[in-house]
This record gives C-alpha cells, structure tokens and sequence, in this order.
C-alpha cells in the first residue's frame, strides 16, 4: 500500500492538470477533444457533473461521499462495476489493481464504475499513470473547480508524486 504522509499532503492539493471554476468554464477545451477520447473521473460529484452534460466516463472512480458526507445521488449509467477497498490518504495494491481491471474492460467495450470503500482522492494517480494514450482524467478541486488531466502531459508529473507516496 502506497501512503500520503501529513508532511506531503499541501504538495498533493495542488492541481495536477488544468484548473477550470466549472466544466461549463471548460466547454471550449472539451469542444477540441476527439470524440473517442477516453473519459476517466474521479470523484462522485465530478462524475456526476459529467454524466449531466452527456459526458459519460468510460471509467468512473467514486466512494459514495461528498467531502466526507453520505452523497445525496446515485451515479448511475451502463457500466460494469467493480469494488475496492481503499482508506483515505492511500492507493492500496487492490485499488491498483481494480483501476488496472476496468482499462482491460474498456478495452472490451464496457463502461466501469469503480466503487470505493474508503477514499477515492489519490485513485488520480493509478488513473493517470494506466491510463490510455490521449485520455482525460476529471477530477474535483473543492472549493475551487474541476481539473482536467491530458494524460499525455501530466503522466511523468503523476510518476513522480507516486514515488514520493511511502510504502507500507
């Protein structure tokens, strides 16, 4: 398991990619994307949000919590859902591996929802780091908007934040 000590945890709020207040703030970027490109969103709310504006994640990664609170929706689309476990300030080898899982279904065709029990905060870092070529990892910034990772610009930057997690 992969651990986010206190002393790093400013370093990590920061954004990895580009911040916008809104995704209606990021309609122009989007506008520019292929349509075939691979959608991955982190976050109930952020999913949400997306599948509002018909932008579907091709893999979805959620904990059923708002800032810590019970979510007040269900996120629900035609998807295969997987479940880990994952407590808060970590990636467990589980977790990992079921982000691994849900691109080899994507592959496949399907649609996956990924169901957290714990935290899905640091589930970016698997979803950058495996992610397809050309793919966009959404993600909530609270407080402040949504982050849009271009894959191809931010994985060496992931790689590193992942190296500076501690190994348990």
């Amino acid at each position: 398991m992969l651990v986010l000590k206190k002393a790093l945890r400013s370093e990590f709020k920061k954004p990895i990619g580009t911040l916008y207040p809104s995704l209606d703030d990021a309609q122009d970027f989007l506008a520019s994307q292929k349509p075939d490109t691979l959608l991955v969103s982190v976050g109930d709310v952020t999913t949400r949000n997306l599948q509002e504006r018909g932008l579907i994640p091709h893999l979805g990664i959620i904990d059923n919590q708002v800032e810590r609170k019970p979510a007040q929706h269900d996120i629900v689309y035609d998807n295969v859902t997987l479940k880990a476990d994952n407590p808060a300030g970590s990636v467990t080898r589980e977790l990992w591996n079921t982000v691994k899982q849900g691109f080899q279904l994507i592959k496949a065709g399907y649609r996956v929802l990924i169901l957290v029990t714990g935290e899905e905060d640091l589930a970016v870092i698997p979803g950058v780091i495996l992610a397809p070529p050309g793919s966009l990892v959404f993600y909530g910034q609270p407080g402040e908007g949504v982050v849009i990772c271009e894959v191809d610009r931010v994985r060496d930057k992931v790689i590193k934040m992942k190296e500076m997690l501690e190994e348990e």
